[in-house]
Formats: structure tokens, C-alpha cells, sequence
């Protein structure tokens, strides 16, 4: 078990899970540090967190004791100045590179030295976020400068975090070895597997994903099948536990295209050229599950 305290720095909707504050909580036992600037997205998230936390006891695969005792270790805050003792924090912002380089610069600036700065990115450089922890006047190969860098790592955890065991470990260039056992240690004490990739668009996982939602969502628009066949095809045909239209719904169209784009634009390869359907949905603020409307509807969102 890793003792560190934990901060989980999240400010996007289609980010907030509850799920990964549980992970971190029960089986880790390590005490949460809650910050988000949306104080309706922290209400949301705790008041998720509580219902699977009731649901596992009610189910018997949590004994309320446990649940209570969990909940109790997530303490919300609202500001940065509260986080100077923290070991590690994790951040669950949406795919934006931009949002989350002035994210980690902040975080570089405020967190004691000793502090590890995990990303939830699941597509974006790990090395270019590390980049963005230098401090005005810190050159990137001062010794400060590496030191700065070196504790920022890619910790990827998979939606639902609660019901899916992956964790996929990223170093960005400047990530030192230390950090990376301490990240992995970390994934582990709470219950999951670890797979780690090297810095590419998209690491393993979407590299691999997101072309074959993307190529479902092109056989859609060409007409080639209806949403109905291409679904009912790769969960019968390929036992699929759901379709790739279904899937990109739950992961969020918005963020199935910022994922395509970054494989696009950093590979530069026209295979990873999102599809314009995609593109359209976003533009349409057709999102998928989280707001009830994307290839199926979800009156209940």
C-alpha cells in the first residue's frame, strides 16, 4: 500500500466519477482530497460515489462499516493552498492539452516538490504536460528544471473506474523511475491491474479503440449497416459486451473526438482522420450518455 495522501483535481462533467474517489478510498485506504471548481460537478460526484458505496454493502461485497469508513476518508476542498501536505494528485480534466499544461503548472507551484502529479489522460503527451510543471526562470535541463518534471506520470483508469480492473501506466520522457514505481504501487493498492505504453497518441489502448469506433461511425454515415446491425454484429459476431456506437456513447462523443483528433494530429497518418458524422454530433452537442443524446437517446441523463 501506498501511503500518500490523494488529491483528485477534477473541473469536466464528462471526467467527474465518483467511481475513481471510491477506488482510491476503500481498497487503498488512503485519505481523498476532493477539488473541483464546479460545486454542482462535486455534489454529482459525491452523491454517485454514495449510491455505488450503498450498493456494494446492500450487495454484501462491502460491509457498511466499510462504506461509511470509506466515505469518510473523501474530504472536499476549495482551493490549492489546502493541498500542501498531499503525496500525489490525480488529474481527471476532459482532453484538452491546453487546460491541463496550465493545470499542472499551477499544481507544480503550489504541491511540495516530493508531490507526484498523475494525469487521467488518455490520449494526450505525458511529456508535454511535464513540460508545463517548469516554473519561470527553470531550464529544462537544470537539475531543478529535471526534478520538476520527473513526478509527472500517466495513470489512466478506465470508465466505470469502479467495475473496470485496467490502469494503464504512461512515463512521458522526463518521468523518473521512482515516480513510475510509486504510480504503479499507487494502482495496484486499489485493487487494479497495471499495463503500461509509452508516450504515443492515444498510448495502446486508444490507439487501438478509437480507429475502430471511428470506423464504426464511418460504416454508419456511409450507410453500409444501420446503428442497430453494426452493434448487434460485434457484440454476436465478436462477443462484445456492447457495441462500438453504444461504447462511444457511454465514453462521450466530445471526448472520443478529441482522442481521434489527437491521434490524427500527432501522427499525422489519414487512417486516425476522425469521421465527419462524429464531428457533426459534437457540433451538435449530441454528447452520448451524459447528456441523453448521441447514437441512441437516454431519456433518464
Amino acid at each position: 500500500m501506498v501511503a500518500v495522501r490523494v488529491l483528485l483535481y477534477i473541473v469536466d462533467e464528462d471526467k467527474v466519477h465518483a467511481g475513481t474517489t471510491d477506488c482510491n478510498a476503500c481498497p487503498a485506504k488512503v485519505p481523498v482530497l476532493l477539488y473541483d471548481t464546479s460545486k454542482d460537478q462535486v455534489a454529482k460526484g459525491l452523491a454517485l460515489m454514495d449510491k455505488l458505496l450503498d450498493k456494494d454493502a446492500k450487495k454484501g461485497a462491502l460491509q457498511s462499516a466499510d462504506a461509511k469508513e470509506a466515505r469518510e476518508r473523501v474530504t472536499v476542498v476549495d482551493s490549492l493552498t489546502a493541498l500542501r501536505d498531499v503525496g500525489m494528485t490525480v488529474e481527471a480534466v476532459s482532453e484538452n492539452l491546453r487546460l491541463k499544461q496550465a493545470i499542472f503548472s499551477e499544481l507544480a507551484a503550489t504541491l511540495p516538490p516530493s508531490a507526484i502529479l498523475a494525469t487521467n489522460t488518455s490520449s494526450i503527451s505525458v511529456t508535454k504536460i511535464a513540460a508545463s510543471t517548469l516554473q519561470p526562470g527553470q531550464s529544462a535541463a537544470s537539475e531543478e528544471g529535471k526534478a520538476t518534471a520527473s513526478r509527472v506520470v500517466g495513470l489512466h483508469f478506465f470508465n466505470p473506474v469502479p467495475v473496470m480492473k485496467l490502469v494503464e501506466l504512461i512515463p512521458g520522457l522526463q518521468t523518473s523511475s521512482e515516480t513510475l514505481q510509486t504510480a504503479r504501487s499507487f494502482a495496484l493498492a486499489c485493487g487494479k491491474e497495471v499495463t503500461m505504453s509509452k508516450d504515443v497518441p492515444g498510448f495502446v489502448s486508444n490507439a487501438l479503440l478509437m480507429p475502430f469506433i471511428n470506423e464504426a461511425i464511418m460504416c454508419l454515415e456511409k450507410g453500409i449497416a444501420t446503428r442497430d446491425d453494426i452493434d448487434k454484429t460485434l457484440k454476436l459476431g465478436m462477443n462484445h459486451p456492447m457495441g462500438p456506437l453504444q461504447l462511444a456513447d457511454f465514453i462521450g462523443l466530445d471526448t472520443c473526438l478529441a482522442i481521434q483528433q489527437t491521434l490524427y494530429q500527432g501522427t499525422a497518418d489519414s487512417k486516425y482522420r476522425p469521421s465527419v458524422l462524429l464531428e457533426r454530433m459534437v457540433d451538435a452537442q449530441w454528447l452520448g450518455k451524459k447528456n441523453g443524446k448521441g447514437f441512441y437517446d437516454y431519456p433518464s441523463a
